[in-house]
């Protein structure tokens, strides 16, 4: 009996350390503009109800993870408004105590402002009650100081997750967002050049993309308006993630 509830607890353990392992989400490119794929080791998103693509049509939906403002959030926010583009922001504490006023005008302008969680942290083997101080302590914070109330929609800090927190955000009631297309522009001291940029991005651009930007990006707020022209005149409308949350 003694062997028999060894193995149990043993098999709980183990149960257990699969579901919190953590992965580091990604997304396979593909030429021509076709749709990415997502590798068969991480099709358990799907389980979950998260999300990395939009529907098989020419729609874009504009996502940014905005921890900090340095001029560029707001200068992103201004362009988008200019097109009648309306984007989601996944924000963090920071930013919502520092600039307040910029949240709000997010809000106001008829963003999407979203969960990124309170202090960025690998959120993959938090526990229930964990997550919910990162994502609670959030929401709570953006309505006590905005007024408004925050979208149920989630992105994992840097991309990284596991079984564990998708199940613990489905409990919260959150809809996880990933991506289906991102690049290296979130280092303020290495930024990419503007033509390097919009030729990456629209060589990449593919029908239900969820594209995944840093508003602190220079490169990013310098190339937007050119980059929305020209999606624009490919087709493309810029859709809000309500349509598949």
């Amino acid at each position: 009996m003694k062997r028999i509830i060894t193995l149990l607890v043993l098999i709980t353990v183990l149960s257990q350390s699969a579901t919190a392992k953590c992965s580091g989400f990604y997304i396979m490119r593909k030429k021509d503009h076709m749709r990415p794929t997502l590798d068969p080791g991480l099709t358990y998103i799907n389980d979950y109800n998260a999300c990395c693509l939009g529907p098989d049509e020419k729609v874009i939906y504009l996502t940014f993870d905005a921890g900090y403002e340095n001029g560029n959030v707001e200068r992103i926010v201004d362009t988008l408004d200019s097109h009648c583009a309306k984007g989601t922001f996944f924000v963090l504490e920071n930013i919502i105590k520092r600039n307040t006023s910029l949240i709000i005008k997010m809000a106001e302008h008829g963003h999407t402002v979203a969960n990124h969680s309170m202090r960025h942290k690998n959120m993959s083997e938090m526990t229930l009650a964990e997550c919910e101080a990162e994502l609670s302590g959030l929401e709570k914070l953006y309505n006590e100081l905005t007024g408004c109330t925050m979208a149920k929609l989630f992105r994992p800090p840097e991309g990284n997750f596991s079984r564990q927190l998708l199940e613990n955000t489905t409990k919260l009631g959150y809809k996880t967002v990933f991506w289906s297309f991102a690049y290296a522009d979130w280092d303020n001291n290495k930024q990419p050049s503007p033509e390097y940029a919009v030729k990456l991005i629209l060589d990449n651009t593919h029908n239900g993309e969820i594209i995944l930007l840093h508003p602190t990006s220079k490169t990013n707020a310098d190339i937007l308006d050119r980059l929305l022209t020209e999606w624009e005149n490919m087709g493309y409308r810029f859709g809000n993630l309500s349509e598949i949350a």
